[in-house]
């Protein structure tokens, strides 16, 4: 009797600590937590392609998520972008247009600046074409039949990246756009496309940000691949020993994370699963000059 209550008791022991082993096996590691900055709040200039192209809607939440910064997108043309980046009222930038870029790089407004990825610029306008633009032999006499036919052109007329692009192409082609038939939008590159769409008019677009409202327009692509259409993205940190009050730590973070490998992996898989192709393509690492090859 006494060996069988000694083996009872063992068993029950046994059984005991068999349910801690498992229960112990069983769990899992309690999720990382999110950081918590000491200044979480981080100001971002940046372009509205951007934004129109959906791009921040989904790399934002995972920079927040990562890092605990909670960021305030300030979505405007590029050349507002770096005007708020020459005052210290944004903290990081994030821009396309190199040339209007590299005065901030030079006076050390901006530190920290990266090349980050690509796409390029396109022509639009509606699909019968009154100008002609489809049979130019080069940019140069597309942007003369569109003059010389007083077709309707909508310019963003912002000082943006696209902006700017727009009003080099029209001097390289020796052209002073003036008249009813060139028309300033003064708005971001969605809407412009939009009037452009409703106007039956031509402009000047970044690829993204088209074939995010593809299908809300009535315009079609009607001229790309040239290499002077190359539209480069660069991030940056406005200079903290110029601007004390920027917040240093939330913009490196920034600049860090859109570097990073796994989020360049996300730049260039973008677009992919709906247009059937990338809208941006990532270049951190890699030299300006090899872009578009």
């Amino acid at each position: 009797m006494k060996m069988w209550k000694n083996i009872r008791f063992f068993s029950l022991i046994f059984f005991v600590l068999s349910m801690v082993v498992l229960a112990g096996c069983g769990q899992t590691a309690p999720p990382a937590s999110t950081p918590t900055p000491a200044n979480p709040d981080l100001i971002l200039a940046t372009t509205t392609s951007t934004q129109d192209s959906g791009l921040l809607d989904v790399l934002i939440p995972m920079f927040e998520k990562k890092t605990g910064y909670k960021v305030k997108t300030v979505a405007v043309g590029t050349g507002a972008a770096l005007a708020l980046g020459q005052k210290g009222e944004a903290d990081v930038l994030l821009t396309h247009a190199p040339s209007s870029e590299q005065p901030l790089v030079d006076d050390k407004t901006v530190v920290n600046y990266q090349l980050l990825m690509h796409n390029d610029f396109i022509i639009v306008g509606p699909a019968n074409d009154p100008a002609g633009v489809k049979d130019a032999a080069t940019l140069e006499d597309l942007f003369k039949a569109i003059s010389d036919s007083k077709a309707i052109f909508i310019s963003r007329g912002d000082k943006s990246g696209t902006d700017t692009k727009e009003k080099d192409l029209w001097k390289k082609a020796g052209i002073n756009p003036s008249g009813s038939w060139y028309q300033e939008s003064g708005v971001g590159m969605g809407q412009t496309l939009n009037i452009a769409s409703q106007k039956a008019g031509y402009t000047l677009t970044d690829r993204a940000t088209y074939l995010a409202n593809k299908d809300n327009l009535q315009l079609e692509i009607l001229r790309e691949g040239d290499s002077v259409l190359l539209n480069i993205y660069h991030v940056m940190q406005v200079n903290p020993e110029k601007f004390p009050q920027v917040n240093k730590d939330g913009a490196k973070a920034f600049v860090d994370f859109m570097t990073s490998s796994d989020t360049q992996k996300t730049i260039g898989e973008f677009g992919k699963d709906k247009y059937g192709q990338a809208l941006f393509f990532p270049d951190y690492g890699k030299n300006v000059e090899d872009l578009g090859k």
